[in-house]
C-alpha cells in the first residue's frame, strides 16, 4: 500500500536544490560569520547574500530580515517585543495559531487583556469590526495571513492601512508564504514571521521581518548578530537553504497554482460519501478543511492513518489534543461539523492519481466509520 502524505500544512519534503546549496556550508566551508578571518567573511557574505535575497522576494529591505529558528520564535519575539511595557489590549483573531495564542495567553496573565476580533461564517475576520475595537489602550493587533486550517486568507492588508500608526500589526504568515503572493511593505505590517519547513525549505530555521520605527524591546540576550532582535550565531546554511527554497516557491508560484487547483478538484471529485467544505473556496488551493457529519474526526484520523493516508485533526502544533478545532468553534458550525472536520493538505508534488486514491481510501474509511 502507497503511503499518501496530506498533511503538507505541517511539513514539506526538502527541496533538492536547497540541500544542494547547503552541503558545502555544512562540512566545506563553515565559518563563524562573527569572526573576522577569511573564513568568517566568506561565511558572512552567505548569509548576507541570504538575507538580500529573502528581502528581495518578500518586498523587504535586507535590514528588516530577522532569520529565527522558525515560525513559533519569531511569533514569540514580534509578540512580546512590540507589544510594550504598559499594560492595555491586543486585538486578536480567536482562530490564530498556537504560537501566537499561547504568547498572547502570557501577555494575558501580565495584566494585559485579549479582545477577539469578529469573524464570518467563511473564516475571515470582519474588517469593520477591528477598527471598531481598537481604542486608546489598543497596544497591538495580531492577524494571520492565511490559517493553518482552513486556509482562509485574511484582510490583512485592509486591517494595516486602517489602523492607527502607532499600532503595530502582527502578522503570522506561515501559511502564506511560498503559496501566495507575499509583499512586506505593500501589506503595512510591523512584523511578519514565516517558516522555511512550510515552502520545501530546511526545519529549523524561519524568519521575522520587522519594520523600524516601532518601538521594540528585544526578549533575547547574549550577542550582537541581527540587530540584537536575535542574537546569537547565525545558521547561515539553513538560511541559505530558506532562501533557495523560497525563491524556488516565488518562481514557480504560478504553475504550482494550477497544479494545486487540479490536484483539489481530483480529490473532490472522487470523494463519494456526503461532506462539508469548511472555509471560503477562495482560501489557500492547497488546504482542504472538510467535515463527514457522522463520524468522530480521532477515530477517522485513526482509520486513514491505518488506511495509508496522513492528513489531521488541525495544526501540528496541537494535535496532541482531541479537543475540537477553536479556527472552526470560532466560525460558529454546528457540532456535527465541528466534531467530524479533518484537515488535507498538498504540495505540488502530489499527482492527480495520488489525490484520486486518497479521496477513494477517504471515502471508504467514512463509509466504515458512519456504518459502525
Amino acid at each position: 500500500m502507497t503511503f499518501l502524505d496530506l498533511d503538507s500544512n505541517a511539513t514539506t519534503p526538502l527541496l533538492p536544490a536547497a540541500w544542494d546549496a547547503m552541503r558545502p556550508l555544512m562540512f566545506d566551508h563553515c565559518g563563524n560569520a562573527s569572526s573576522a578571518h577569511a573564513a568568517g567573511r566568506r561565511a558572512r557574505q552567505h548569509l548576507e547574500t541570504a538575507r538580500e535575497e529573502v528581502a528581495g522576494l518578500l518586498g523587504a529591505k535586507a535590514e528588516e530580515v530577522i532569520f529565527t529558528s522558525g515560525a513559533t520564535e519569531a511569533n514569540n519575539l514580534a509578540i512580546f517585543g512590540l507589544v510594550g511595557s504598559i499594560p492595555g489590549t491586543i486585538l486578536s483573531a480567536p482562530f490564530e495559531h498556537p504560537c501566537v495564542v499561547e504568547p498572547l495567553k502570557s501577555l494575558e496573565n501580565r495584566t494585559f487583556a485579549i479582545d477577539s476580533l469578529p469573524v464570518t461564517a467563511n473564516g475571515t475576520v470582519e474588517q469593520r469590526g477591528v477598527l471598531a475595537r481598537v481604542t486608546a489602550d489598543t497596544r497591538l493587533v495580531s492577524l494571520m495571513l492565511a490559517n493553518h486550517e482552513t486556509g482562509a486568507i485574511q484582510p490583512v492588508r485592509h486591517v494595516a492601512k486602517t489602523l492607527p500608526k502607532a499600532i503595530p500589526l502582527h502578522c503570522d504568515a506561515a501559511q502564506a508564504v511560498g503559496k501566495i503572493p507575499v509583499n512586506f511593505a505593500d501589506l503595512g505590517a510591523a512584523a511578519l514571521t514565516a517558516s522555511a519547513h512550510k515552502f520545501h525549505g530546511p526545519k529549523g530555521i524561519g524568519l521575522l521581518l520587522l519594520k523600524k520605527g516601532f518601538p521594540f524591546r528585544p526578549t533575547l540576550f547574549g550577542g550582537h548578530q541581527q540587530r540584537g532582535v536575535r542574537p546569537g550565531t547565525e545558521p547561515i546554511p539553513l538560511a541559505v537553504g530558506l532562501a533557495v527554497a523560497l525563491r524556488h516557491a516565488i518562481a514557480e508560484m504560478s504553475a504550482n497554482r494550477k497544479k494545486w487547483l487540479e490536484l483539489r478538484e481530483a480529490f473532490l471529485a472522487n470523494l463519494r460519501e456526503p461532506y462539508v467544505l469548511n472555509g471560503s473556496p477562495d482560501g489557500l488551493p492547497t488546504t482542504l478543511n472538510l467535515s463527514f457529519p457522522g463520524c468522530r474526526a480521532e477515530v477517522l484520523l485513526m482509520a486513514l492513518d491505518l488506511a495509508g493516508v496522513a492528513c489531521s485533526t488541525g495544526s501540528a502544533c496541537s494535535s496532541g489534543s482531541l479537543l475540537p478545532s477553536p479556527v472552526l468553534a470560532a466560525m460558529g458550525v454546528a457540532p456535527e461539523v465541528l466534531e467530524s472536520a479533518m484537515r488535507f493538505s498538498f504540495h505540488a508534488g502530489r499527482t492527480v492519481e495520488e489525490m484520486a486514491d486518497a479521496a477513494r481510501r477517504v471515502t471508504e474509511c467514512v463509509r466504515r466509520t458512519r456504518g459502525g
